[in-house]
């Protein structure tokens, strides 16, 4: 999803992004700085208060490509499909059934009688609306690209240009057939296609959503198991049950009270101090003795994260002829084995390719493909970022966002590309205060320099892991990297019907982009939380975010 964990990124997704921005009173004021100012919530209150970094953009659900929105959204909606939070298949959800005969052409019913929290029904028109919405290129939503299996999607979104105009409002490939009953056309074949359907972006939308888009930004409506009872941006929202869902995933608690920090320090020291319930991301400095400091309340499982950098192939400086081999020579010059030992005490583990272990190898993971790329080889590498005519200007940034615990690794990072070359100014991190400013200099195409990137999995499944990030126009193609062999090369792998001959055709792209190296995939991440002794029945997803429907709070 999400880049950067957002991907998450932790992002983009996923876009992976471990955001964080201000906060620190138990409710939605205080210090920014000095930690909690207020006393804590009293367990009575059945509130859960959890760390948040300020989403990047309101939260739409086409519009959400970053992890922290990305975990209000999946609080707030229910799909047609969700993921099952220990082993991430797709499971019918707001669906009661999804059916096809040939993998081109699908008939989706809508289980009756759900309702929004609002009170209104959610209905086959509800989903329809919603992605013809999402892909309307006018609307400028950042997840428009998940849609453009469907057929007729070319004629609302004819370029990702910002003044391309339309030549039709609603995608052909999609019609309402009754109340709860709608079909969808896509363009070719694509087995797995619904398997797509729990990531939020086909999310379903109530009707305020456009009679007053206004009123629905301030306080977002969905069919989830919680609802949004305030919102103060950067500062806190507060989400309580909601009265209307009928899933299964019923909270077990009155609500969560997400607390937005500018510091990772902050939040620990308020989860330690018992102002803070739980905390999804422990500042590396901490690593070491988290453990003890929280009395063995702390996790550390596997998790479908990747972290990256990016370089932006939109610069000439970057992309020009030979810039391959400076490329794949920064990529080689990291030693990933001593930065996951010292810094992240075991809790990452060097990259072997563009996906997650938590896929499998039957999914796609690969402990080999990657290759010499990834390899530690300073000798090589100085060689190869020399022959391609070294780094542009003799020097290069990595940037990333101040908020969350990255400038130890870019600076190791940058220390192991220095020690290659032999040079101790060729490369330094380019901090940005808030992951929300990041985020947007990364979708403007503002970064010059490479900046921090990676992707926490919306589904499991490789095509998310190279799709949204490597596919021309994809939707969290940070880098604007484009190869028509690899375009080519995932359109055969979505039309493949056959699940094994599917992956290996991801693989195949997936090598074409290691030769490109448009990224460097540094390490993939575990998924990790500490949490107070004020709450119990702690756990993470296989998309490393916290459980909350299932968090008690004692006494």
């Amino acid at each position: 999803m999400r880049g950067a964990k957002s991907a998450k990124w932790v992002v983009g997704a996923a876009v992976i992004a471990l955001a964080a921005t201000a906060c620190s009173s138990s409710d939605d004021s205080g210090d920014k700085d000095k930690g909690s100012s207020t006393k804590a919530s009293s367990s009575s209150d059945g509130i859960v208060r959890a760390w948040w970094g300020d989403p990047q953009n309101p939260l739409e659900p086409a519009n959400t490509n970053e992890v922290q929105g990305g975990k209000v959204l999946d609080m707030i909606f229910m799909n047609l499909k969700e993921y099952d939070p220990k082993t991430g298949k797709a499971m019918l959800e707001a669906a009661d059934s999804i059916t096809t005969t040939d993998q081109q052409n699908f008939t989706i019913k809508v289980k009756p009688d759900l309702k929004f929290s609002d009170g209104t029904p959610v209905t086959a028109k509800s989903f329809v609306d919603a992605w013809n919405y999402g892909a309307l290129v006018t609307n400028k939503q950042l997840n428009a690209y998940f849609f453009a299996d469907i057929d007729g999607y070319d004629a609302v979104h004819p370029s990702d240009d910002e003044n391309a105009k339309p030549t039709a409002q609603t995608m052909s490939g999609l019609k309402v057939v009754d109340d709860h009953t709608f079909t969808v056309k896509l363009k070719q074949k694509f087995s797995t296609w619904p398997d797509r359907l729990g990531y939020k972006a086909f999310a379903p939308l109530p009707t305020e959503f456009f009679t007053n888009h206004a009123a629905y930004l301030a306080k977002p409506i969905g069919d989830g198991p919680y609802m949004v009872e305030s919102y103060t941006k950067g500062t806190s929202m507060k989400l309580v049950p909601n009265p209307n869902y009928t899933g299964p995933s019923k909270p077990k608690n009155k609500g969560v009270l997400l607390k937005v920090y500018t510091s990772d320090e902050t939040a620990y020291a308020d989860l330690q101090s018992g102002n803070l319930d739980v905390l999804d991301t422990i500042p590396p400095a901490d690593l070491p003795h988290v453990k003890d400091d929280l009395d063995g309340r702390y996790l550390n499982q596997p998790a479908g994260i990747i972290q990256t950098f990016s370089f932006p192939m939109y610069e000439k400086a970057w992309s020009k002829p030979g810039m391959e081999k400076v490329r794949l020579g920064i990529s080689m010059a990291i030693d990933r084995k001593t930065i996951t030992d010292k810094i992240f005490q075991g809790t990452r583990t060097p990259a072997t390719d563009l996906t997650s272990p938590v896929l499998g190898a039957a999914g796609g993971f690969s402990t080999t493909l990657a290759g010499d790329a990834v390899t530690y080889d300073p000798i090589k590498a100085k060689q190869l970022i020399q022959e391609g005519g070294g780094l542009p200007g003799g020097h290069m940034t990595i940037g990333y966002n101040a908020d969350s615990p990255h400038k130890d690794w870019v600076d190791a990072v940058c220390n192991s590309i220095n020690n290659a070359l032999g040079d101790n100014k060729a490369c330094v991190g380019a901090p940005t205060g808030t992951f929300a400013d990041f985020r947007n200099q990364i979708t403007k195409q503002q970064m010059k320099q490479p900046f921090r990137s990676g992707w926490q999995m919306d589904y499991p499944l490789i095509d998310d892991f190279i799709t949204p990030l490597y596919a021309t126009g994809g939707s969290s193609n940070d880098s604007k990297y484009s190869n028509p062999q690899v375009d080519s090369l995932i359109n055969q792998a979505n039309a493949e019907g056959d699940t094994a001959k599917s992956v290996a055709l991801y693989q195949q792209a997936e090598k074409l982009i290691l030769n490109d190296m448009p990224i460097v995939p540094l390490w993939y991440q575990n998924g990790e939380a500490g949490w107070s002794a004020r709450v119990s029945n702690v756990t993470e997803n296989a998309f490393s975010v916290p459980v909350f429907t299932d968090i008690t709070v004692n006494g």
